[in-house]
């Protein structure tokens, strides 16, 4: 009898627990991109509403670009021996809370926990790999606040692609769009379809255009001006366009070790203008991207379908001008204001910080192929 009473209080304590969950959270989301541009940090509210959805708010942020050593540095990683890694591994983590301490000291900020995506140096998920650097420890102990980190390896210890993530915030907080086209240094998408949220790694983007870039000593195409004064080069576009992921069903993901070995080697068998490198990599990009929105479309059964266009790529105003050229009429692209477009991925990191300290869900089994949902990432407190 004392038994069955001590299970019905705790039942009842759990029970008061969920109901008593904050509803208000003012977090840091930090995201470090596969294009290497630099750190992205956001600090914004969430507000929990009817019906499991959220409101936000992106109250303050802040870009601060790699310099050209950092930027090296973070690329060589991949070859760095593991306890060079290691050293990195601290010491960007250090580094993320310096920026984290002095973003919050020069804006007086209240806030209740830093959410760090880290940068992806290895994602081999067909392997059970991903590693993401960014210590969440010492960015703890430098800043002095609570930290969630290391959002993807749960996923992918569960068999999933660990990737995308971001997703899980396209449910909750861009729900009144129907697509959601992420245009980063690897373009993904999401969206829903019979009850279930769907998404997945599309194409390179920015990592692509930005390498050729580099042969005229500039880091990227601002607008697409360039490319769009090229012209098509047949044999390159057949060539990218052949590249056996594009007929891999989802879940599937990106990572600069497949790029590396799929592309790299395909730009060094053709001779060409940059223009006309840049011109064709656009139209390249923008055709897988229309056979996915087409394909979903069908799918999904969406008529006059909204996309919503965030990342740097949507400022590619050549490569959006073709997208929606290769569209028609049967979906709309919307590009959203310029804080959306440069912070969605720091905001909804800083989201999946609030569904992980509530414990729910912020991994979806139906977007990255794993053995179930799952509320992930690490909690590090401040020593």
């Amino acid at each position: 009898m004392i038994l069955v009473l001590k299970m019905i209080i705790f039942r009842q304590l759990i029970n008061l627990t969920i109901l008593i969950l904050p509803t208000l959270y003012h977090v840091i989301g930090l995201m470090s991109g596969t294009s290497l541009d630099g750190l992205d940090i956001a600090y914004c509210s969430f507000t929990s509403t009817a019906k499991g959805l959220w409101s936000f708010e992106i109250i303050k942020t802040q870009s601060i670009n790699y310099t050209s050593d950092f930027k090296h540095q973070l690329q060589q990683t991949v070859h760095l021996s593991p306890v060079e890694l290691l050293n990195v591994h601290n010491t960007y983590g250090s580094w993320l809370g310096d920026q984290v301490h002095s973003f919050i000291k020069t804006h007086q900020l209240q806030v209740d926990f830093i959410a760090s995506h880290g940068h992806t140096v290895f994602h081999q998920p067909e392997q059970g790999i991903t590693l993401q650097i960014g210590s969440g420890q010492h960015l703890a102990n430098v800043c002095k606040h609570k930290v969630i980190a290391d959002f993807r390896t749960n996923d992918v210890a569960l068999g999933g692609q660990g990737a995308p993530l971001v997703p899980v915030g396209d449910q909750l907080l861009f729900n009144d769009y129907d697509f959601c086209l992420n245009l980063g240094g690897i373009s993904n998408i999401s969206f829903e379809h019979s009850g279930k949220r769907i998404a997945y790694d599309i194409s390179p983007v920015n990592m692509l255009l930005n390498q050729l870039c580099k042969k005229i000593n500039i880091p990227y195409d601002k607008g697409g001006q360039i490319a769009a004064t090229g012209q098509l080069n047949p044999e390159l576009l057949a060539k990218l366009n052949a590249l056996p992921y594009y007929q891999l069903p989802y879940p599937k993901s990106l990572g600069v070790e497949w790029y590396t070995k799929n592309v790299f080697p395909i730009l060094d068998t053709i001779t060409d203008t940059v223009p006309n490198l840049l011109h064709t990599s656009v139209q390249h990009i923008a055709t897988q991207i229309a056979l996915q929105i087409t394909d979903a479309i069908q799918i999904t059964g969406k008529k006059n379908a909204s996309v919503l266009i965030t990342g740097g790529g949507a400022k590619n105003t050549f490569l959006i001008q073709q997208l929606q050229s290769l569209l028609s009429e049967s979906a709309t692209v919307n590009i959203p204001n310029e804080t959306i477009i440069d912070f969605k991925e720091a905001l909804i990191f800083a989201f999946m910080g609030v569904l992980r300290e509530r414990k729910e869900v912020n991994c979806l089994q139906s977007v990255t192929g794993a053995r179930r949902n799952s509320s992930s990432g690490v909690v590090f407190h401040p020593i």
